[in-house]
């Protein structure tokens, strides 16, 4: 029987660069190659596509992290030049073997070779991945592609708009602000002020369009919450302030299907920190994930149900 040929996409421009290396490192280790012939497509750093001549292997995102922190990149890997074709062809994909140099003259010359792919696994985190980006060139190239369709990943991606589709399907909300860039630099003052009078103090200052919560703070004054303004307009020209919450619980659950999706057993991220930052989330080991939540039965099948009801208002499909 024909294996079936799995493109993973991974990598990428984000600040979720080494998030994703990892993440890819997982999938390329749990497929049977019985059944399935993987393909890595890395996009570097600068956007560059490439086909490395060899999987990832390292499944900590800290490790990766830490390496490309300390100037300590993985060891460099032989790769060819690829393009994804954005349209439909039966070869979806390019390889391109550049040669300068024939016979000692200088020239330019490559050898150009296509192969198909029967689905893709993108993988790319954060920015130009899990935006609809990404998605949006799969479907040009009317490539089958695993989790959700454009609209989908774009709503989910940008935490304000996510937000107009929960309440519409009355899931509840914190009390929280969207600021603009333009507003924001035309009245600084008068925005804060507002943001102190309508929601108060502790909040959270979130870039719209992040995600490991990159560019994430909490703010308790004035003095924090410039600082936290001033660090989320390094990622994003839209922001979210919100209340911060109580005695706050971290609990995940993840859905998986289409039309009727499943829900997973809930789990319970105890932070190292006093929330779950990227730095909590990926380099200090201190954090803690409890498999299944200690939640009563009643509060387990309500957050179950949010997150279906969550799931379905993006109208998102796969996995999520």
């Amino acid at each position: 029987m024909k294996r079936l040929r799995i493109g993973v996409i991974y990598g990428g421009r984000s600040n979720e660069h080494e998030v994703s290396l990892a993440s890819a490192a997982s999938i390329f280790d749990q497929l049977n190659i019985e059944h399935y012939e993987p393909v890595p497509l890395f996009i570097d750093k600068a956007g560059s596509w490439r086909i490395p001549n060899q999987f990832p292997t390292t499944k900590s995102a800290g490790t990766l992290i830490e390496q490309f922190r300390n100037n300590d990149p993985p060891e460099k890997i032989i790769s060819s030049e690829a393009i994804l074709m954005p349209c439909p062809t039966p070869e979806t994909v390019l390889t391109i073997a550049r040669d300068s140099s024939v016979q000692g003259k200088s020239v330019d010359r490559a050898v150009v070779r296509g192969f198909s792919l029967d689905v893709v696994f993108p993988i790319v985190h954060g920015s130009y991945g899990e935006d609809g980006t990404l998605q949006g060139l799969l479907e040009l190239a009317n490539i089958p592609y695993v989790g959700a369709s454009v609209l989908s990943s774009a709503l989910a991606m940008d935490k304000t708009m996510a937000k107009v589709h929960f309440a519409a399907h009355g899931l509840p909300l914190v009390r929280h602000m969207v600021i603009s860039a333009k507003d924001f630099e035309q009245n600084q003052d008068g925005v804060i002020n507002t943001l102190e009078l309508k929601l108060g103090y502790p909040v959270f200052v979130k870039p719209a369009n992040q995600g490991s919560s990159v560019g994430v703070s909490k703010a308790t004054d004035k003095n924090t919450l410039r600082s936290a303004l001033a660090t989320a307009w390094n990622f994003d020209d839209k922001l979210l302030v919100e209340v911060a919450v109580e005695n706050p619980r971290e609990i995940e659950c993840s859905v998986l299907g289409n039309e009727t999706p499943e829900v997973s057993i809930l789990g319970e991220v105890i932070p190292a920190g006093e929330f779950y930052d990227y730095e909590a989330k990926y380099l200090d080991d201190r954090s803690e994930l409890i498999i299944p939540a200690k939640l009563t039965k009643i509060q387990t099948q309500r957050i179950q149900s949010m997150a279906v009801t969550a799931y379905q208002a993006l109208d998102c499909s796969g996995l999520a």
